[in-house]
């Protein structure tokens, strides 16, 4: 147990300073903490003290779990309380709760505290405490504190001690301003623009091809770089497999049963005439009559679209058939692509209709379309006679069948092949995400058992052997090679090009002169360059105006020459907003940096007291 400060070390406070803090008390804006969500039951009570107030087990226990809670949800997978020791959360956890502490120690000591009216107000509004009819309920109250293993009078001290906590995080975080020097400051950094010219270099700009490499040369660099050329440490896996396509073409196939099939989607193979049709809507018939006239006359239809305050999306109905418009079908089935009829009726009054674009009928006949409907029917077949037999396979797996014996008795296929976690892999049976999660579970002891696949096929899997990584041999990498060595051959040809292009930019020459040059007029510190790696725009950012720089990344070589420094503007809604959000994200850093050197003051003044063999309990007691 280490103790920091004895409670007799702490230094008394003037009136003044209480005086101090009471004066703040009127700026503050009220906040509420929430209350765990589990409970330690061991012997120690404690963990910890700041102080008067302690920390108990069951405060470090709920926080812990909650933290722990929030970060699986973070990272999107279940952790243990073990593994959140080893990311250091517990650490976080105890200062927050020493933080904690010593705000309520301050509370207390300067008699900062709130009434019973203001504890009852904030019950009510907790959600947990409300029931069916939106208002609090005392039994769901009590059901939910003793669910948590609190008592009442222990959750309304806690709550009571949130309160007055806000308070006096309040008092010292609230009232603080940017200084306008900072605000601008950072402003001018943030808003500033840069202009550039880019030459972007290919194989074509080299003054010639590049050679093709000697089998000496493809040799040392297998030898220098042998790290690209070395399998992976892989999983040799055998599996049996029975996959619906494996097995589809086998299925016999009916024509009488294709020809229902056919039948039965017989709107896929046989489409009517359709049209993509505008209807532009009048409330009455001297209306749209009058509307008629005036296109007649000359005026566009769009003009009439306007002038009814609409827009085209407004009046298009898309692609409709001809029932689709009742008593206007046939005559509107009847014009012509681009031609105007009515008014006609329609469901929602006298209107024009405007025929955008024919769409001809489309009949695809049974003989075209039999290929496609017997490989479907195969297949679905197919899938029905392996869900058949996951029972069969089953059973011999049971009785202890081998794979071998599944591909002898059963008809499965057997193969074996090296899997590498994390990887897609190139085999059609790795492409099933069921395999992969099953070929990344599976252990040396493991049994195989039938796995369902995403298209109705089954597989069943072992593990021979783990592969251990190793170099794969030269002659059987030797066009692997060739191609690393021609990208780094040509990533360092097309470097030399352009410090050479450089150095003639530098002496006065154009860039244009080098080819075809990629101007930017405007960018700022978060633009976004196509085609171009992400650390270009901090490159540019970094220079100077005038200055010429080569900038390398991987698949990527130019020559870049900063035009014009932009200074970030001082007027418009833009600039308003932006200089808005840092003065406030600066205000919050200051508040923020002030509040904690608060809290560390008052720890370190009242004293704090750890228990280690305490802690160690809640982590032995937590899941």
């Amino acid at each position: 147990m280490a103790r920091t400060q004895t409670e007799e070390g702490k230094r008394p406070r003037g009136k003044a300073q209480e005086v101090a803090v009471w004066i703040l008390m009127g700026m503050l804006i009220l906040g509420l903490g929430g209350f765990g969500v589990t409970s330690f039951s061991g012997g120690v009570t404690k963990v910890g003290s700041v102080g008067r107030i302690d920390i108990t087990t069951d405060d470090y226990a709920r926080a812990l779990q909650t933290q722990v809670n929030a970060f699986s949800q973070q990272i999107g997978q279940r952790i243990s309380v073990q593994e959140a020791l080893a990311f250091g959360i517990d650490k976080q956890v105890v200062q927050g709760l020493i933080a904690r502490a010593a705000l309520d120690n301050e509370a207390e000591r300067v008699g900062l505290s709130v009434g019973d009216e203001v504890v009852a107000s904030e019950l009510m509004r907790m959600d947990a405490f409300k029931g069916a009819t939106g208002s609090f309920d005392r039994e769901a109250y009590r059901y939910t504190l003793n669910r948590e293993n609190l008592t009442e009078a222990q959750f309304e001290t806690n709550l009571r001690r949130d309160v007055s906590r806000s308070l006096l995080q309040g008092a010292v975080s609230g009232g603080f301003v940017a200084p306008k020097a900072l605000t601008d400051t950072l402003y001018a950094w943030a808003g500033e623009r840069r202009g550039f010219s880019m030459l972007r270099l290919a194989e074509a700009d080299l003054p010639a091809p590049l050679a093709d490499p000697t089998e000496a040369e493809l040799k040392a660099h297998y030898e220098a770089h042998l790290d690209r050329f070395t399998k992976a440490e892989a999983k040799r896996i055998t599996y049996a497999a029975l996959l619906p396509e494996a097995i589809a073409k086998d299925q016999p196939v009916d024509d009488a049963m294709l020809k229902k099939l056919y039948q039965d989607r017989i709107d896929e193979f046989v489409i009517p005439e359709r049209r993509i049709v505008e209807r532009l809507v009048y409330p009455d018939q001297a209306a749209a009559e009058a509307a008629r006239a005036r296109l007649d006359a000359g005026t566009s239809f769009e003009d009439l679209v306007a002038e009814r305050g609409l827009t085209l999306e407004a009046v298009d109905l898309g692609d409709v058939e001809q029932e689709d418009l009742d008593a206007a079908g046939p005559a509107v089935f009847a014009a012509a692509e681009g031609e105007v009829v009515g008014p006609l009726d329609s469901s929602l009054g006298p209107a024009l209709f405007r025929v955008a674009t024919v769409l001809a009928a489309q009949e695809t006949t049974f003989e075209a379309a039999r290929e496609t409907l017997a490989a479907e029917f195969q297949t679905d077949a197919a899938r029905r006679l392996i869900a058949d037999r996951v029972e069969e396979i089953d059973d011999l797996l049971a009785g202890g069948a081998t794979l071998e014996d599944l591909a002898k008795e059963a008809g499965l296929t057997l193969a074996t092949l090296d899997y590498v976690p994390g990887r897609p892999g190139d085999t059609l049976i790795e492409g099933y995400p069921a395999f992969r999660q099953a070929a990344e579970a599976v252990k040396a002891d493991d049994f195989p058992e039938a796995i369902l696949l995403e298209d109705g096929g089954l597989v069943a899997l072992r593990l021979d052997e783990i592969v251990p990584a190793a170099p794969i041999p030269f002659d059987e990498a030797q066009e692997k090679v060739a191609e690393d060595w021609r990208k780094d051959a040509l990533a360092k040809a097309l470097a030399a090009r352009a410090t050479e292009i450089k150095a003639a930019l530098e002496g006065g020459a154009s860039i244009g002169s080098f080819g075809i040059v990629d101007v930017t007029p405007e960018i700022d510190r978060n633009g976004f360059v196509p085609d171009a790696p992400d650390s270009l725009v901090g490159d540019v950012f970094r220079m100077k105006e005038g200055d010429v720089r080569v900038i390398e990344a991987d698949g990527f070589v130019a020559v870049v020459r900063l035009d014009r420094i932009l200074p970030a503007a001082t007027e418009g809604e833009e600039a308003e907003a932006m200089q808005a959000s840092l003065a406030a994200q600066a205000q919050r850093a200051i508040a923020g940096d002030a509040f904690a050197a608060f809290t560390n003051a008052l720890t370190a003044e009242a004293g704090i007291t750890l228990d280690q063999a305490a802690i160690n309990a809640v982590h032995v007691s937590l899941p």
